[in-house]
């Protein structure tokens, strides 16, 4: 059940970081939840774990990270579809 409850957590971030940019995350629910969890990973190697944590994940760490990546990734494919 725990799997369950991460996967939600990181579809809720990865959603979040997308509605904060103002850009659609690639591939919907799915690509959601990667940016959730890749976010969670990044957001924990540059600022650590801190703040609340739910379903395995530190929030505000994960929610930065998730920021970064939909921001890089929407430069990548911003860049791409112009060429």
């Amino acid at each position: 059940m725990g799997w369950l409850w991460a996967l939600i957590i990181g579809g809720i971030i990865g959603w979040l970081a997308g509605m904060i940019v103002g850009k659609d995350v690639p591939f919907g629910i799915v690509g959601n939840i990667i940016a959730g969890f890749v976010g969670a990973w990044l957001g924990g190697l540059l600022l650590g774990e801190w703040g609340p944590e739910t379903g395995g994940f530190f929030i505000l760490p994960a929610l930065i990270g998730a920021i970064i990546l939909v921001a890089i990734l929407s430069l990548i494919l911003r860049s791409t579809r112009k060429a």
